[in-house]
């Protein structure tokens, strides 16, 4: 299907936003993402920013600005935050543990959805909280299927390694003991876009003394159908509005 609607600048500055979804990115890796011309590249960059539709990281990297989440929240249309309550609900009821979404934003981790165990020992992680990409199991998701340069920069100073990522990569889940905090264990798997790029980390997490130093034993296939369930909505979306846009 023609994705051009006539209008270049437009079309252009979609083309950007649209490689800053697969994470921060320098100009030179702008320029190759979009096959624009270095000077487009940067003067579209520089004029989103001015809307803060794009944003800089704390290396001066671009990624996408906080005016594309204040759009989506204002139009109401973001279907994985609708979809992650009921999903993350039952995943907190079938574990008996705190369950988490996790979106990836700079060098940070955001909770962008959360059901808490009510009661007893939890880990809480409260909505819009930012936790590193340096440690824990939804870091090594959502940085496990990186391109390789940017998996390259994401492990400098992880407390996880290439190996460790590669072992995701092939199981499709991640799970860490005390790597984020002290005596918390947890289990994450990917959520996907309907092009197959994840854009989330779905999680559980509690104390090692129940989730124990193998937590994936216990609940990488109930995390893994979770996280599923939001993969399939986002296609099923995508399908009828394909659809509704081609009728």
């Amino acid at each position: 299907m023609d994705n051009t609607s006539g209008v270049g600048v437009l079309d252009k500055a979609a083309i950007v936003l649209s490689a800053l979804e697969a994470g921060p990115s320098t100009l030179a890796q702008l320029v190759t993402a979009t096959g624009l011309a270095r000077p487009t590249a940067h003067r579209l960059a520089v004029a989103l920013e001015h809307h803060r539709l794009v944003g800089r990281d704390m290396q001066g990297r671009f990624v996408l600005g906080p005016r594309l989440g204040e759009l989506a929240a204002a139009a109401g249309e973001d279907r994985l935050l609708a979809a992650a309550g009921p999903v993350l609900g039952a995943l907190r009821d079938h574990t008996n543990e705190s369950a988490q979404l996790f979106r990836r934003q700079g060098d940070h981790r955001i909770c962008v959805s959360a059901a808490e165990r009510p009661v007893g020992l939890r880990d809480s992680i409260p909505i819009g909280a930012s936790l590193s990409m340096l440690a824990g199991s939804a870091a090594q998701i959502l940085l496990a299927w990186e391109e390789p340069d940017r998996l390259h920069r994401g492990l400098q100073g992880a407390a996880f390694n290439a190996t460790t990522l590669s072992g995701v990569r092939r199981r499709g889940w991640a799970q860490s003991v005390g790597e984020r905090e002290a005596g918390v264990a947890s289990v994450s798997a990917p959520v996907r876009s309907p092009s197959g790029r994840v854009i989330a980390a779905v999680s559980i997490s509690g104390p090692i003394e129940r989730l124990s130093r193998q937590p994936g034993r216990l609940h990488a296939a109930t995390v893994i159908a979770g996280a599923n369930k939001l993969t399939e909505v986002l296609a099923r979306h995508a399908k009828t509005a394909e659809e509704q846009h081609s009728a």
